[in-house]
């Protein structure tokens, strides 16, 4: 049987958090939805709260994945047991307000070409503070529109799309984490229109111990993430202005991961600082650097110098012990 929304919940040690997560979906004042959550192997009190919730509210289905293997993939078991029409993602220790997927189903109602609409994102901070997503977002987007802004995330990744969407381009689990960012990216490109739906809220708890906050060397993934994404670039043969946008990003993050092994290698063991090195390595050496913008290609700290990787590694060394001396003098003055 056909529901209006299936949610999908990638549940991986929640416990503090999951209540509310759940609280939020089962309070929606739009009541046909199917809540379908996947427990990653938690070993925390994860699946005891989902049995819970299961057996107080039959929306609630609940699985588990064989072993620990990542959100992307979490999300992608979940699939084969969709039966909403519009299908969207929660994080576990995110919630939304009551109205949010009501307001989303009257959009796409209200626009027979609306194939994503977007939420309103807000960030919830440990003290409970609210921040608005700090780009401001149109009322309507072409589906390429959309695409080009969420390459560096002019717009953000909390939606709901058809059904259809999710089963014909499921999540990109080439990484543990990031690399679910590029289907969101294939789900626009291939809409016809986005639109926004600034009455539906999602609050995403910046959470210190999520995999995007903390140091670990999962952040490297980033890397690999992109990467992916730019295969899928060349497969859907864009122009090269897209090309040239999306490599100047996969610069810029890969400069910034440098900055992330300089500043925490001392946190990190050597093996993981060996691994980090060679991640970096692999996306310096693939580089297209005709494709940078002046800025990203001959600048301090941006220029590929692709001719010794030795040289580049100095450069970036140089880049970040000055950067590390102006932050200094930036506190002390």
């Amino acid at each position: 049987m056909t529901t209006s929304v299936s949610v999908l919940v990638a549940v991986y040690n929640a416990a503090p958090y999951l209540k509310q997560c759940l609280d939020s979906l089962l309070s929606q004042t739009l009541k046909d939805i199917q809540i379908l959550c996947m427990d990653d192997c938690s070993t925390d009190d994860s699946w005891k709260i989902l049995q819970d919730y299961a057996r107080r509210d039959t929306r609630v289905e609940i699985f588990q994945m064989p072993k620990n293997s990542g959100q992307a993939k979490a999300r992608n078991a979940l699939i084969p047991h969709l039966r909403g029409k519009y299908v969207t993602f929660l994080d576990s220790d995110d919630w939304l307000s009551c109205d949010a997927l009501e307001n989303c189903v009257k959009v796409f109602d209200e626009h027979d070409d609306a194939d994503c609409v977007l939420l309103r994102l807000l960030q919830v901070d440990e003290k409970g503070g609210e921040v608005e997503y700090d780009r401001p977002i149109p009322p309507s987007l072409t589906g390429f529109e959309a695409f080009k802004l969420s390459l560096y995330w002019g717009i953000h990744g909390c939606y709901v799309a058809r059904r259809e969407f999710f089963e014909k381009w499921p999540y990109d689990d080439t990484c543990r984490a990031y690399s679910d960012d590029n289907s969101t990216r294939l789900h626009y490109y291939h809409s016809r229109r986005v639109y926004y739906a600034p009455d539906a809220r999602y609050f995403y708890r910046k959470n210190a111990q999520s995999t995007t906050q903390r140091i670990s060397v999962s952040r490297y993934d980033y890397l690999r993430a992109n990467t992916s994404m730019k295969r899928q670039l060349l497969d859907l043969q864009v122009s090269d202005d897209i090309l040239n946008l999306y490599e100047n990003i996969r610069w810029v993050n890969c400069v910034g991961l440098y900055m992330f092994y300089y500043q925490n290698r001392q946190s990190m063991t050597a093996e993981e600082n060996r691994y980090g090195l060679q991640e970096i390595k692999s996306v310096w050496q693939t580089i297209e650097a005709k494709r940078l913008r002046p800025r990203n290609r001959f600048k301090l700290g941006y220029m590929p110098l692709q001719w010794s990787w030795r040289l580049f590694r100095v450069e970036e060394e140089i880049y970040f012990f000055l950067r590390s001396i102006k932050n200094r003098w930036k506190k002390i003055a």
